[in-house]
């Protein structure tokens, strides 16, 4: 008898979140699988990700460099002045300042850095381990440059 009551609860049709459930567990399955045509350089990839720890740590130098004068401020505000909202005149919604020159600072070192280390390192086979350190040491660097006790000159406020 039980064993009948088993069968025709299998035979129901399962919920919507369990057959959803059993596509993704079978996800994994697809990559595993490979590629027909897998690629033979990592360089293009090496480059996209690095670029980004470059961005990141040239904001933060930006940002530091902002801090040591009021001049060097308004240069770095001046580079931001094209993002919205940058000198805003409403005391209700405020102005954001020269963290637009900062972003923007992010944004060429990104981008710049990218096209140049792609074109450089388009056929080039570059270790997943000189990309993970190199990337991490940079975000790193970024993340810890934003810490007081580290620059005791940059202003708390």
């Amino acid at each position: 008898m039980s064993r009948q009551i088993y069968r025709s609860e299998k035979l129901k049709f399962p919920p919507l979140y369990t057959r959803i459930w059993e596509k993704l567990k079978g996800f994994p399955r697809i990559l595993a699988a490979g590629s027909n045509n897998p690629p033979t350089v990592s360089g293009p990839a090496a480059a996209a990700l690095l670029s980004v720890g470059i961005g990141c740590f040239a904001m933060m130098v930006t940002h530091h460099l902002s801090d040591t004068s009021k001049d060097i401020e308004n240069i770095v505000w001046g580079l931001g002045s094209w993002i919205p909202g940058s000198h805003n005149p409403s005391k209700l919604w405020g102005n954001i300042g020269s963290y637009t020159g900062k972003e923007t600072m992010l944004l060429l070192g990104w981008l710049v850095s990218w096209s140049i280390l792609s074109v450089l390192w388009n056929s080039k086979k570059i270790t997943s381990r000189t990309i993970f350190f190199w990337m991490s040491t940079l975000i790193i660097a970024a993340t810890a440059m934003s810490w007081h006790p580290l620059f005791p000159y940059l202003p708390l406020s």
